[in-house]
């Protein structure tokens, strides 16, 4: 098979679902002897010189606007990927909206239907356009990828798509150089929140438990890193304050070649979010050693299990309190990191892989199918 994979989500800073995409490209050109591409596009930024050696695959770089072509992609489903990348059997969207094709399978992903639950909550393209066409497009799609069986059973129930067309392909833990083989949990470490300043991320509850602990001269330091969106403006001005500055700190995006480093200083991971498709920093923090405490929402539960601990996001009172314990507490930071080394064995890129080779097969017989009525 040639498949064409879109790694737009990955080409300038990649969050979790870029992280998603680049990692499964990596581990199925490696594992599987199909011919894969990458497709990207963008007026300025251009893919790495060593992209393709790194993952093994070949790559269709158009000097297209990103916002562009996807208005063009979504409103108008024009021009068809063929005519951009030549033929191919399956092209694979790393979002919920269709690729245009003339005879690939086509596979989106869905790793969560936040976008629908709260569109308020939401901005740009997303607010835009996933609402009123990801339930349409995912109904036409010859497969769906997935991450969890959460999000899985929400498409199903939600969209009204048959459960043989929805494939749950969870991540895998990364590999870290000097990381992941006992806990990790410094004395005097900080708290870390990692993830884009968004709605969504909930950073506000963090904050408001901060406040709380500082004002008591009970707060551990906070460092809080990940790409700012126009609705971070209103923490980020907080922070700068009393009681929270100097307490808090914030450090903006951090780069994969930086993350170890930033996970080797923290004493746990907060991870507020008011939905989560899958949680990739929670799994990074178990498979690093350090504790998670992760809200109740999604599909934290469901990814972290019994190796974190849960805690609604809107008490700010609770997650101040168990701020606080898991600072103080050494028999319980030990016990949660190595509960979470446990559990993040059974998160593999090999089965990720696998998972999503099953569902490009599938895709590219009811492509077939359906050509053939």
């Amino acid at each position: 098979m040639r498949i064409l994979v879109d790694y737009r989500s990955a080409l300038r800073a990649r969050t979790g679902v870029g992280e998603y995409i680049h990692q499964l490209v990596r581990e199925y050109a490696a594992a599987h002897d199909d011919e894969v591409a990458l497709f990207t596009s963008s007026w300025k930024d251009r893919p790495p010189a060593n992209l393709a050696a790194e993952l093994r695959a070949g790559i269709v770089d158009c000097r297209v606007p990103v916002a562009v072509l996807n208005y063009l992609w979504h409103r108008m489903e024009w021009p068809p990927i063929e005519a951009l990348a030549g033929p191919v059997d399956v092209v694979h969207a790393a979002h919920p909206l269709l690729i245009p094709a003339r005879r690939a399978a086509q596979v989106v992903t869905i790793h969560d239907l936040f976008f629908l639950e709260q569109p308020e909550r939401v901005r740009g393209e997303i607010r835009r356009d996933y609402p009123e066409l990801a339930p349409a497009h995912a109904r036409r799609a010859d497969a769906i990828i997935t991450s969890s069986l959460r999000t899985q059973r929400l498409i199903v129930e939600r969209l009204g798509i048959s459960g043989d067309r929805v494939y749950c392909c969870p991540p895998g833990a990364p590999a870290w150089r000097s990381l992941g083989r006992a806990p990790n949990v410094p004395a005097g470490g900080y708290a870390l929140f990692l993830g884009t300043l968004e709605p969504r991320k909930n950073v506000g509850v963090v904050l408001d438990a901060f406040a709380r602990l500082a004002e008591a001269a009970r707060a551990p330091k906070l460092v809080i890193a990940g790409g700012v969106t126009p609705d971070a403006d209103e923490w980020l001005a907080r922070i700068s304050r009393p009681p929270l500055a100097g307490v808090v700190d914030y450090v903006g995006y951090v780069a994969e070649e930086r993350r170890e480093s930033l996970f080797a200083g923290a004493r746990m991971l907060l991870l507020p979010s008011l939905d989560e498709g899958f949680g990739m920093t929670a799994l990074e923090a178990m498979s690093a050693g350090v504790p998670v405490l992760a809200s109740t929402r999604g599909s934290l539960p469901e990814v972290i299990g019994d190796a974190g601990l849960l805690i609604p996001p809107d008490d700010a009172a609770a997650w101040a309190s168990m701020v606080a314990r898991l600072a103080g507490d050494d028999a319980l930071a030990g016990a949660l990191a190595s509960a979470g080394l446990e559990r993040a064995k059974s998160f593999t890129w090999a089965r990720t892989a696998a998972c999503v080779r099953r569902a490009y097969r599938d895709a590219v017989r009811r492509r077939q199918s359906r050509a053939s009525r």
